[in-house]
């Protein structure tokens, strides 16, 4: 009796569900490079290299391990399309009694798991994704009875559930179950930053490099100075060199900006997690060993905990709660294009220009830079959230859809109405300037809000509220910011909203980037 096993490209765990009961001498895994998956979006070279190269090395742990795997390349001679093709074409090779695979992390794909018995006639018996902490029913039954979604609350059971961070008599560590506040210092570059890990590209990364920068010369993004890990081995130090050197001051600048620093004490590790290499809660459970051992402060643990179990999961909650119409939503009804500098970093505002430059090298960018700088300059300017979605699900290597569309069109755009976020994250310069050392290389001068050398993310952030006055008035959240825009003088606030209505002509007249895929 042979059971095949399809392995996805963000299942690259050892433990994946799918596996864990088989017998290797009875089972065919199968991974595939198709084509559809390479296409979906333009994706940033970098991360679809990362991907590619990190499913080929762990098939050849697979096969060191025991176990069969046919694996399907990209430039194999009979070029691989989809998932569904792929499987056909192993049936005929292997003839399966049934096939067995962990649930799919995207409504796309788990449709397509769905159809499966159907099409082929096989039993297919697909898994919960264990990987998680709180499967779906779960989230779903924490959902049940509440007015609305609040992370912090669903992070709280998260902490009783795993007893992470837990006093013996079930209270949080330290009396406080978030340490936020503690967390939100501006840093500068100095001689105790940890320097980011570098593993360099081997036989089979060099090979999917060229591959890919022979098959998709139309995509952007930095091949060069390759760093990154692609085996669990090298994963796991990646992770361990994070704990022993980067955590202890994670907490404190985690919200900090950088010139030249793209890194700092960020740990870069969720490219790892979202594609299966490392385990959450072995590292979250890692992280607070190192508290409990008095190597890092507990603002620092917890800080990270929050984000892993915290945001991760609820994250993924939302997207599959929301439904496959999610990705739809428009809470603004917003249409404006992305700037075509979202694609070559060429802007005079230092903030843009820094994040999105080190996004087009690393593809990475950390999410203070993700959420108040690159998403809060499309959120002010009136962008389409779906087109800001797929943007980001182009350039960082971590970007799934569960994870980043409700991270982008929720938490970012705003774009579901406060579905994820109980109020839209914008900011003027002000904030940039705190967490930041930008503005002290910008042309643009982050205290005004009229003129020429004005910062345009002022005025564009008293214009946002201006001009969505019926849409958010009525939030607790932001009744402040309208009492203070009604305490300006009649003419500051004319002179104000034409400074934002200039910029946005000239937006307009300036290029914009690629048109989104409306298929």
């Amino acid at each position: 009796m042979t059971t095949l096993i399809p392995v996805l490209g963000d299942q690259l765990s050892p433990r994946i569900s799918s596996l864990q009961d088989a017998d290797p001498q009875a089972t065919v895994v199968l991974m595939m490079e198709v084509a559809d998956e390479t296409r979906y979006v333009r994706h940033h070279r970098r991360k679809l290299a990362y991907i590619l190269s990190a499913m080929r090395h762990h098939a050849e742990a697979l096969r060191a391990d025991g176990w069969t795997v046919d694996y399907v390349k990209l430039d194999d001679p009979a070029e691989p399309s989809s998932f569904t093709g792929e499987l056909a074409r192993a049936i005929e090779r292997h003839a399966p009694e049934r096939i067995v695979v962990t649930e799919a992390g995207e409504w796309r794909v788990q449709a397509m798991l769905e159809s499966w018995e159907t099409l082929f006639g096989i039993p297919v018996e697909i898994r919960t994704d264990d990987r998680f902490i709180a499967s779906h029913a779960e989230f779903e039954a924490w959902v049940e009875d509440r007015d609305g979604l609040v992370m912090e609350f669903f992070y709280r059971e998260q902490r009783r559930k795993t007893g992470l961070l837990m006093t013996p008599s079930g209270k949080p560590e330290g009396g406080r179950w978030n340490f936020d506040k503690e967390n939100r210092k501006p840093a500068q570059v100095d001689l105790f930053m940890p320097e980011p890990p570098r593993f360099p590209a081997d036989a089979i990364t060099r090979d999917v490099i060229a591959l890919v920068e022979e098959r998709f010369p139309e995509l952007q993004g930095s091949l060069e100075d390759w760093d990154l890990a692609v085996t669990r081995e090298d994963a796991l130090r990646a992770q361990a060199l994070f704990l022993d050197h980067a955590l202890c001051r994670f907490g404190d600048y985690q919200d900090a900006m950088v010139m030249g620093a793209h890194r700092m004490w960020h740990s870069h590790l969720s490219p790892y997690i979202n594609s299966g290499l490392l385990d959450p809660l072995a590292l979250a459970r890692e992280v607070e060993a190192r508290y409990r051992a008095g190597k890092v402060p507990l603002n620092c643990a917890e800080g990270f905990i929050r984000q892993v179990i915290g945001w991760r999961e609820f994250m993924r909650g939302v997207y599959w709660l929301a439904g496959p119409d999610y990705i739809e939503r428009n809470f603004f009804g917003t249409k404006r294009r992305l700037p075509s500098f979202y694609w070559t970093g060429e802007t005079d505002m230092r903030c843009l220009a820094e994040s999105i430059g080190q996004t087009w090298r690393y593809a990475y960018a950390h999410h203070i830079q993700r959420l108040m700088v690159t998403g809060n300059f499309a959120l002010l300017i009136g962008a389409d959230p779906l087109a800001v979605h797929l943007w980001y699900m182009e350039v960082y290597l971590d970007a799934y859809e569960w994870v980043t569309l409700p991270n982008t069109l929720g938490m970012s755009q705003y774009g579901d109405g406060g579905l994820v976020g109980t109020k839209p994250y914008v900011s003027s310069a002000a904030y940039i300037d705190r967490m930041s050392d930008y503005c002290g290389h910008c042309r643009y001068d982050p205290k005004q809000r009229i003129g020429p050398d004005a910062c345009p993310f002022n005025s564009l952030y008293w214009d946002f509220f201006a001009r969505n006055r019926d849409r958010l008035e009525d939030n607790p959240r932001v009744r402040n910011v309208y009492r203070t825009w009604d305490r300006f003088d009649g003419d500051v606030q004319q002179a104000v909203r034409a400074q934002a209505a200039g910029f946005l002509a000239g937006l307009d007249e300036a290029p914009y980037g690629p048109e989104r895929d409306e298929g």
